[in-house]
């Protein structure tokens, strides 16, 4: 099942998404960059599909045909917070 880039919510969509459609956890946008098997940021213009139309906003709604759910919804982007990093195990190591 498809889950939300952003927060990670189990989305209930049947087939491909409407440019409209949003989370019911979090309100962003589904049919997106972000969402997409085919986004890869070390890619040129951070997509894998050659023939897609470029994207700037990738957590934003777009127009693009090739959009397919990401197969594993572990893939999605994650952030660390301030405090998790300042507790870096190498810190500890390092003697910082």
């Amino acid at each position: 099942m498809p889950v939300c880039f952003s927060c990670g919510a189990q989305l209930d969509v049947n087939g491909k998404p409407g440019r409209a459609d949003t989370c019911p956890a979090c309100d962003a946008d589904v049919h997106c960059c972000s969402n997409c098997e085919f986004c890869d940021p070390g890619s040129y213009n951070e997509c894998r599909e050659p023939q897609a139309e470029r994207v700037l906003e990738k957590g934003r709604s777009n127009f693009c045909d090739y959009f397919a759910f990401r197969p594993d919804p572990g893939n999605r982007v994650r952030t660390a917070s301030a405090s998790q990093a300042r507790n870096n195990p190498l810190d500890a190591l390092f003697k910082k």
